[in-house]
């Protein structure tokens, strides 16, 4: 992603007077800070104000979760058992929403950001100025200070994080998490920043864990540090511009400055102020509140289990310890969080938002790439498909490749690749597109022992596991099936299609027949089905959302993946259809997100109470 961003000096750099008309005028800026998108919010009807008090252990995240699954408002709790702070949650859990807190503007920056790039190369006077307006954008990047800080309206030293709202948002949860904490942190060498996202366990008044997955810019900086030695020190803000949150979220590369992007999102420079205490790092000075310290080398502490994004309980872990020494926060803070679980969560919003505003600069990046999805219904991570050109033959390798190394990409688990233009969001047609070309002797590759997403417990090891990559490139080589005929063989209960050439059957548990889905693939019955999917219940078929979340969660390609035959031709694996894949739950696997009984039944007598005007 290092591209676009050597784009701005090329157009600081140019000798052509720039427009002095305002930049982009059919766009406004974005807001400056939270309260004046709850604000928006209000005017728009999209917030509803829960008045009754309301428990921040299970209640609060079932009531969001509801909230959510309707299609519901942002909710501002006002009064918060055992807090003085209201909470705010489902900010950004719908699409109008997104719209309200970041608007066309940054969609159209990006476009006129890869137009710049595509015609400046090299410089052309008429081309300057006819992307005038984006080089008065640019002179808006980055960051200024300011003496007017709310962040800094109070100082609560010692540390006193217990007397935060931090919701337990799932009844087998190590404890309570700060879940929209934007964390900051700097190379102890270089000095560039990295602000994410990233989990943190309250453990006490002043401690709490730093979950640093692999692929994470945070751990790096403290990796880095803890090899010196030495200390990092650590920033968190709550709240704050929703560009500044954003721009946490965003998976940038390692070392692209994410305040840039917060500025470039905003419309102007970001507001920071001097730490009152003295420390290396500066405090967004719009933020609701912000948590300074540090994490000292070696030291670890177990962290987790906490209900997570793919919709099961991550497991306990040792991670890093972020020492609060002080919390500045407005008089009158909000405390923002967000609710994670079982897909579709707001984390599925605000994914799917930053996919679209940054695909069309995938082409920059990987030229080979012409477009490019993940499913955030597998937990983002867990499946990817793409349309990449194929100039010659295997080209789409090229481009298959240059994904799985690029960033957080790289923890990708299956891979989709087709040559033809196709709606990526419609996956039952795009299975389909690839299904009708694929070959099983030389389109699907599986690579073991490889970097996992950290919360994918398929393999049953931490970290490690494997990928697959499948191909549907050119002609249709087959018609696809898309009835289902014949009876079933003993051992297996139903068998639903999920799409043409995919069929979904039902059989036994895996611990019950480990090797059901391997007989599965030597069955005749299925040899014209390109895509076998074996399953404890053949109704997720029924659900795209469902199909989605359960197989590509539940299984991994090196342990999962069987076919009617297996041969070694050239060194690789030549496959005869079907291919199965085992999409069973196995021994092992975390426990499923499922609300407690009698949180549902509390949340059910309660909601005329939370919600007088209905729902």
């Amino acid at each position: 992603m290092n591209q676009p961003h050597v784009l701005f000096p090329v157009i600081l750099c140019s000798n052509i007077s720039l427009s002095p008309f305002p930049l982009f005028p059919q766009f406004p800026n974005m807001h400056p800070n939270l309260r004046t998108f709850l604000d928006l919010l209000t005017r728009e009807n999209e917030i509803t104000t829960i008045e009754t008090e309301v428990d921040p252990y299970l209640e609060a995240a079932e009531i969001h979760r509801r909230v959510i699954e309707r299609g519901g408002p942002a909710l501002l709790f006002k009064r918060v058992k055992g807090s003085r702070y209201p909470v705010v949650t489902n900010l950004f859990g719908t699409k109008r929403r997104i719209d309200l807190a970041f608007g066309p503007k940054p969609e159209a920056i990006v476009r006129e950001l890869v137009q710049v790039a595509e015609s400046l190369l090299p410089p052309r006077p008429a081309e300057l100025w006819k992307h005038r307006a984006l080089g008065r954008e640019v002179l808006k990047l980055g960051t200024k200070n300011t003496r007017r800080s709310p962040v800094t309206q109070v100082r609560d030293e010692p540390a006193r994080l217990d007397e935060l709202p931090v919701l337990t948002t799932w009844q087998e949860d190590g404890g309570p998490f700060i879940t929209l904490p934007l964390v900051y942190t700097e190379n102890p060498i270089t000095k560039k920043h990295n602000l994410g996202i990233y989990r943190m366990q309250v453990y006490d008044a002043h401690t709490t864990g730093l979950h640093w997955q692999i692929q994470k810019g945070g751990g790096f900086h403290y990796a880095e540090a803890e090899r010196l030695g030495q200390s990092l020190p650590v920033t968190v803000f709550l709240g704050g511009p929703p560009a500044l949150i954003l721009a946490a979220i965003a998976p940038l590369p390692e070392d692209v400055p994410e305040l840039v992007l917060a500025s470039l999102l905003a419309g102007e420079k970001l507001k920071l102020t001097q730490d009152p205490l003295g420390g290396p790092h500066r405090l967004a000075a719009e933020a609701e509140f912000a948590l300074v310290g540090k994490a000292p080398p070696d030291k670890r502490k177990p962290e987790g289990p906490f209900g997570d994004h793919y919709g099961y309980y991550s497991l306990q872990h040792d991670y890093p310890v972020f020492e609060v020494d002080a919390v500045f926060h407005r008089r009158d803070a909000i405390y923002p969080a967000t609710v994670v679980g079982k897909p579709r969560q707001e984390d599925f919003f605000i994914g799917d938002y930053l996919q679209q505003l940054l695909s069309p600069l995938f082409p920059l990046v990987m030229p080979g790439v012409r477009d490019l999805w993940t499913y955030g219904e597998t937990g983002f991570h867990s499946l990817c498909a793409a349309v990449v050109k194929e100039r010659y033959g295997r080209e789409a390798l090229v481009s298959g490749f240059r994904i799985l190394g690029e960033g957080q990409l790289s923890l990708t688990k299956f891979l989709l690749l087709t040559d033809a233009p196709q709606d990526l969001h419609d996956f039952p047609r795009l299975l389909e597109h690839v299904l009708a070309r694929f070959d099983p002797q030389t389109d699907l590759f599986i690579f073991a022992n490889v970097s996992m997403d950290t919360l994918d417990y398929t393999s049953g090891k931490v970290n490690e596991g494997s990928k697959a990559i499948m191909l549907g490139l050119g002609e249709a080589r087959r018609e696809l099936p898309r009835e289902f005929r014949g009876a079933l063989p003993q051992g297996f209960s139903a068998a639903e299609v999920f799409c043409g050439g995919c069929v979904v059957v039902q059989g036994r548990s895996y611990a019950e027949d480990p090797e059901q889905a391997a007989r599965l693939a030597k069955d005749r019955l299925f040899a014209d089905w390109p895509l076998v999917v074996l399953h404890d219940d053949a109704s997720v078929a029924q659900s795209t959302k469902d199909f989605l979340w359960s197989t590509w969660t539940r299984f991994e390609p090196a342990s999962d993946i069987y076919a009617a035959d297996t041969k070694v031709i050239r060194h690789h694996l030549a496959y005869t259809g079907p291919i199965v894949i085992d999409a069973r739950t196995k021994p092992g696997f975390p426990k499923e997100l499922i609300v407690r009984d009698d949180i549902s039944d509390l949340v059910d007598r309660r909601w005329r109470e939370y919600f007088p005007q209905g729902m």
